[in-house]
């Protein structure tokens, strides 16, 4: 039986020191049929030349608006894509095992499933509240979500027959990707969150409490939490 055509979407802006390192997990996985699409929001370091260079194989597509908004960094990924399954990854996340795309892939034997997501691990020189949010967030039982939209796109996988219907909010600045599930699960969908496909990630979800990040992401929770509230 033939392995279905992965696109891996990786967002970068001026990653120059992470690229190499994400491309090269990318490159070493044991599942083969992929295609790599690096979608950069107008870099200001090498990071394009780094790709150009030393992925020549890897499709970029520039990304040229001010602000930058991951729904529609994503969303352009994907419209660039072939494959049947869309893999979403960020420039400064490295895969953490050859099996990071099979640990993904093998969730979506059934029909009902939407999209997957895998464990991020801090890395030795990541920050203490970044350390703290990664492992308090991302732990080690495998979890079928129904009604939790907990979703994270800087490690997951999604059928893009569904996307097709169900893109990625392009107006949002953050949570692109709960905002997402949240839509999916409405529609009897389920995600998937799994441990055993990890990536390493510099950072936390909050960047080691950036309070400008964080206050606008909970502005945003409080407008989905009260549109949820009404459906």
């Amino acid at each position: 039986m033939s392995k279905p055509l992965i696109s891996i979407i990786v967002r970068t802006k001026n990653e120059s020191y992470w690229i190499g390192r994400c491309l090269h997990g990318i490159s070493n996985q044991n599942y083969k049929n992929i295609e790599t699409i690096v979608v950069d929001n107008s870099s200001k370091d090498n990071t394009v030349q780094i790709v150009k260079k030393k992925f020549p194989k890897v499709k970029i597509i520039n990304y040229k608006d001010k602000k930058f908004f991951p729904g529609k960094a994503i969303n352009l990924g994907i419209k660039k894509s072939k494959g049947s399954l869309i893999a979403i990854i960020s420039g400064h996340c490295i895969p953490g095992n050859k099996k990071w795309i099979t640990n993904l892939v093998k969730n979506f034997k059934n029909k009902s499933v939407a999209g997957v997501y895998g464990r991020q691990e801090p890395l030795d020189t990541s920050k203490p509240g970044d350390i703290r949010d990664l492992t308090y967030l991302f732990g080690l039982d495998k979890k079928i979500q129904t009604k939790d939209p907990f979703f994270h796109n800087a490690n997951s996988m999604i059928r893009k027959n569904i996307w097709d219907k169900n893109k990625f909010d392009e107006r949002t600045p953050h949570i692109e990707d709960r905002q997402w599930a949240s839509k999916i699960l409405n529609k009897k969908y389920k995600i998937i969150y799994e441990p055993s496909a990890k990536v390493f990630h510099f950072h936390g979800v909050s960047h080691d409490h950036n309070f400008q990040r964080v206050n606008t992401i909970s502005k945003i929770l409080k407008k989905e939490n009260k549109k949820n509230k009404k459906t």
